[in-house]
């Protein structure tokens, strides 16, 4: 499987059965899936989504949205499930014009599901933990 590291943006060759292991990336040597939010931004965000083989859902939000603030620790557990199954990561909008714009983000908190590169899935408002899992995995 090919994980784009989150931190130097390497391209990574992670046998499937070690995706749960804790695979540290072979240029900076930081863990690829930690199995906490990824934080990206607009330089970032497509060398790490467009490589990766894992599904991504990604959560577009603002530090000023109290719907975010509540879901941010559901993302955090749903984010600790899904260590080496999926990349959750996280967008701010305020500070991500140009990301927000491309999803055309309308309100926030928008769960976006995104594999192989194509948005697959989309889901506004505060999800607990289990159902952003279940959107995971679907």
């Amino acid at each position: 499987m090919l994980i784009t590291c989150p931190h130097c943006q390497a391209k990574n060759r992670v046998p499937d059965e070690r995706t749960q292991q804790d695979p540290v990336c072979g240029r900076c040597g930081l863990e690829l899936l930690d199995g906490k939010p990824i934080t990206l931004s607009d330089a970032s965000f497509d060398a790490v989504v467009k490589g990766s083989e894992l599904p991504v859902l990604v959560d577009f939000w603002a530090p000023w949205c109290g719907p975010c603030r509540q879901m941010a620790p559901q993302f955090e557990q749903a984010a600790a499930q899904l260590k080496g199954q999926a990349l959750l990561v996280k967008v701010n909008s305020d500070e991500n014009p140009r990301l927000a714009q491309r999803f055309a983000i309308r309100s926030i908190p928008t769960l976006v599901k995104i594999r192989q590169g194509l948005e697959v899935q989309r889901v506004s408002g505060v999800l607990p933990a289990a159902q952003i899992v279940g959107l995971a995995r679907a």
